[in-house]
């Protein structure tokens, strides 16, 4: 009896602001599907404002979202952990530890990529 093959359901990730290349690269995943508009309901949200957060989780407080950054700030982490914030992620690290990222957050999990704790 052959075995029943199922597609794993893609999660669904939101990048603000829009970033094509990114979107492309992330988009090669085979579990991450990349919307353009909230209104598609994302599971995980990648921003690069904090005030994004606040206005993200207004409109839906189960979406997990994850603030991308090129450094280590002082006080960052903090920030935006305090405002709601999954973790806090390297903008231009690797697409696949971004992808693990946005995997982890989606499970509920605090993600805060080592080089930014």
């Amino acid at each position: 009896m052959p075995v029943e093959h199922r597609q794993a359901r893609a999660l669904r990730v939101l990048l603000d602001p829009h970033n094509p290349a990114l979107a492309f690269q992330l988009g090669l995943q085979p579990d991450i599907e990349v919307v353009r508009d909230p209104v598609a309901r994302p599971a995980v949200a990648l921003v690069e404002e904090l005030a994004a957060v606040t206005a993200l989780l207004e409109d839906d407080p189960e979406c997990r979202i994850l603030v991308m950054t090129g450094s280590a700030h002082p006080g960052l982490r903090e920030a935006a952990l305090a405002a709601g914030a999954a973790g806090l992620v390297l903008r231009d690290g690797r697409v696949e530890d971004l992808a693990e990222a946005v995997r982890r957050a989606s499970t509920g999990e605090t993600v805060v990529d080592p080089a930014l704790g």
